[in-house]
């Protein structure tokens, strides 16, 4: 078990982080939670090697996908970069990647009456004005819970807020920082219920965040 306490604030720097083998040869991962080694709640950043693949399986309660690097393929299509992925349970594939990819990746922590197939590239879609001078981008949203990409320009400070349902994030470019420390690209930071904090940028950054999900 891995980081399954959700009231204890965690900040992981994967860029520091080892990789770790799968079950198939040329898939890599890099556990940021886990409930158990093969089963159950996980979060992790993975690593398919160019020509890398899965077999077909489903995923109970759920798979949630961040392209980060490269392109990721299964037999509905190919997701580059940016491209946001929701398959719900039920939903069955053997992805894989000729050129490899990078994604961050959530299992088993879908909402039961959240059925939604989802697919977003956010390279076209439109940002809109949200917070100061951020631009937001909505991924998903389902009864509390909300997914999103956030755009800071560089020198921006967010408001001092408290997310009553916890914080999940991840800086995808540029660099964050807040009360407690500094995050570069590549940092996981889950803040628990009702922490209130800051954050601010020095240069262009984009993060993932996501509100609402986690158990209370």
């Amino acid at each position: 078990m891995i980081n399954m306490n959700f009231n204890h604030r965690v900040v992981i720097d994967t860029n520091a982080s080892h990789w770790i083998s799968s079950p198939m040869a040329g898939v890599w991962r890099k556990p940021l939670a886990r409930e158990e080694v093969e089963q159950g709640h996980a979060t992790s950043i993975v690593r398919y090697d160019p020509g890398s693949s899965f077999r077909q399986h489903d995923h109970p309660f759920g798979e949630e996908i961040l392209v980060l690097k490269g392109i990721f393929s299964d037999e509905t299509g190919d997701y580059p970069e940016g491209t946001y992925l929701r398959n719900p349970e039920g939903f069955r594939h053997a992805p894989f990647s000729k050129e490899g990819c990078v994604l961050l990746v959530k299992l088993h922590q879908f909402q039961a009456s959240d059925t939604a197939h989802v697919v977003v590239d956010s390279r076209s879609a439109a940002f809109v004005k949200g917070v100061g001078n951020a631009q937001t981008l909505l991924l998903h949203q389902h009864k509390k819970e909300s997914v999103a990409l956030v755009c800071w320009p560089a020198g921006d400070n967010a408001l001092s807020h408290c997310k009553i349902d916890g914080e999940e994030t991840y800086v995808i470019s540029g660099a964050l920082s807040d009360e407690l420390g500094s995050y570069p690209a590549g940092c996981w930071i889950r803040n628990p219920l009702l922490r209130e904090h800051r954050f601010r940028v020095e240069e262009d950054t984009l993060i993932w965040v996501k509100t609402g999900h986690l158990p209370s």
